[in-house]
């Protein structure tokens, strides 16, 4: 089993700033894209951010130049650096992971998610 815990949102004025952490831990094997996705009320979930195990970034429009991911291999590890926030950037933050799992010699690749971290930028 994969989980992901995710730490540092909170409330923040507009033009502020807030990282959010992810580790993963389990029964991890490799993980091939490890990133951000939120929610706000009434929203689809979208991506903000997500990083390869190569290193190619991918972000969303409404985040670029102001967001920034990196991530630790090593230690399965991603960090969302989140400058110059906008009321427009309230939701839930959720950290998900593309991982490869070895269990009694079987290979699975599956997508896992936190549980979420609330973010709100007040205006």
């Amino acid at each position: 089993q994969v989980q992901l815990v995710e730490s540092g949102g909170g409330l923040v004025q507009a033009g502020g700033s807030l990282n959010l952490s992810c580790a993963a831990s389990g029964s991890i094997f490799g993980i091939e894209a490890m990133g951000w996705y939120r929610q706000a009320p009434g929203e689809l979930r979208e991506l903000v951010a997500s990083k390869s195990s190569g290193g190619s970034t991918v972000y969303a429009d409404s985040v670029k130049g102001r967001f920034t991911i990196s991530r630790d291999n090593a230690k399965n590890t991603v960090l969302l650096r989140m400058n110059s926030l906008k009321p427009t950037d309230t939701a839930v933050y959720y950290c998900a992971a593309d991982v490869l799992t070895v269990v009694a010699g079987l290979a699975a690749r599956n997508d896992f998610w936190g549980r979420g971290t609330q973010v709100t930028v007040s205006s």
